[in-house]
């Protein structure tokens, strides 16, 4: 069972075709007309086009599966993906869970055991508070000993809610009361730590594959510095910062780590890097939405690789094995503005995907389908690759300006532009550069 939607779902169902294994699609009455429900084996709807009567409804989904009898449930991305509640259900009902074990899902989930468990580990992390900082007097205490500035954050956050910065002791109690406020509307659960603000830090993420056997193995580095909002636009792999001894020495480090953990599945470990050092900052337990370029660069089927692990299969690749070919860079087409970045849904007039050596398309629109305005506005990944950065530069020039998506506004032209802009052709941008010094708004 595939129990997302969108462009994630389809690619989850194409992996699955290509391995002779059956898929039913759930969806909700917004996703009745969605490829991947009309592609799937069986289809089953499971509630209104509310996310939550839908693709966060555990007993509805729970229901679908028994029905149709399944094997096992690929949560894909977002949703119910991170849900440890939802994967020990699964595993509860008999079902394979398509990720790791529920009790490293929850670890992990906690921004505040996750770094406690990775400081254990040996895996570096940004100076912060140990603990939760609960209190006005217990939050200036944490921050006149880390320094300011201080980024204060959601315990249970992501996608960059529940996160203030304050500069001073003037704006600590409200960076403090606003995260704590926006923590529990966001997460249901006010409980935030503080961690020291770094100034100019890549974002950088780490590819790791583990096995029920303890085989690990790293598949490199994903460069995610080019956000808005803490939201990744454009993904490249390799980076152009870390040397391969970098590369090697932050890869054996973690693959330690995961091997000492006991964690399967597929994994990233995000990290800050600044001045040559890296500082951990979360793990996700799921398959990413930019897991694309790292199969560009690597050739290896990442979503394969995950099913098969949870299938109890060894892995049949070693360290040894992978080998990095090439650049990769992939562009997050969004149905919004390119600039205010005010969400465009509407029906898909005409539509025309670019092609050609080097270049995918992972999306799940076609001519007639209409984007709904009640899920997130992502609708289409162009992943380019190339021999060398330059090549690959060229090619998603090319591929950005054959894209045809009319009836809706979309994110094309702010890609387009930022592939021209000599900053980021420089590769000198750091994760606010985009907002600092290019957007509008």
């Amino acid at each position: 069972m595939i129990a997302n939607r969108g462009e994630i779902a389809l690619r989850i169902h194409r992996a699955c075709r290509e391995m002779n294994i059956k898929t039913v699609a759930i969806h909700s009455t917004a996703d009745a007309n969605a490829m991947h429900v009309r592609l799937a084996d069986e289809s089953v709807c499971i509630g209104p086009a509310s996310a939550i009567d839908s693709y966060l409804n555990i007993p509805a989904i729970l229901s679908a599966a028994a029905i149709t009898n399944v094997d096992a449930i690929h949560p894909g991305v977002g949703f119910l993906s991170e849900n440890a509640a939802f994967a020990e259900i699964v595993e509860a009902h008999g079902i394979t869970f398509i990720g790791p074990r529920s009790k490293h899902i929850h670890c992990m989930g906690n921004k505040i055991t996750a770094k406690k468990t990775m400081t254990k580990l040996g895996i570096p992390c940004v100076p912060g508070s140990e603990d939760p900082v609960d209190g006005i007097k217990t939050a200036k205490d944490e921050a006149n000993r880390i320094g300011y500035p201080v980024l204060i954050k959601a315990a249970n956050g992501g996608g960059g809610r529940g996160m203030k910065v304050a500069n001073s002791p003037n704006n600590i109690e409200e960076a403090y009361t606003t995260a704590r406020r926006e923590s529990a509307a966001a997460f249901g659960n006010e409980a935030v730590y503080m961690e020291r603000y770094l100034e100019r830090p890549r974002h950088i993420e780490i590819q790791i594959a583990a096995d029920n056997h303890n085989n690990v193995v790293h598949l490199g580095e994903r460069d995610c510095s080019i956000q808005r909002r803490h939201q990744k636009i454009i993904e490249e792999a390799p980076s152009l910062v870390l040397t391969p001894d970098e590369r090697d020495k932050i890869g054996r480090r973690i693959v330690t780590a995961i091997c000492n953990m006991g964690y399967s599945s597929l994994g990233t470990m995000e990290f800050l890097y600044e001045d040559g050092e890296f500082y951990f900052i979360e793990m996700n337990t799921r398959l990413q939405v930019e897991h694309p370029i790292t199969e560009a660069i690597t050739g290896i089927d990442l979503v394969r690789l995950q099913i098969e692990i949870a299938a109890n299969k060894s892995l049949e690749i070693t360290q040894q094995d992978i080998i990095f070919n090439g650049h990769a860079i992939e562009c997050r087409i969004n149905a919004e503005d390119p600039y205010t970045f005010q969400p465009h849904p509407g029906k898909i007039n005409d539509y025309h995907q670019p092609g050609g050596l080097g270049v995918r398309v992972d999306s799940a629109l076609y001519a007639g389908y209409s984007v709904p305005a009640h899920y997130d506005s992502l609708i289409a990944k162009i992943i380019i690759h190339g021999s060398n950065r330059q090549e690959c530069l060229m090619r998603a020039e090319r591929a950005l300006g054959e894209y045809v998506i009319s009836g809706i506004s979309t994110t094309i032209p702010l890609h387009a532009n930022l592939l021209l802009d000599p900053v980021f052709r420089s590769g000198e941008y750091y994760i606010r550069w985009l907002e600092k010094n290019y957007l509008k708004s």
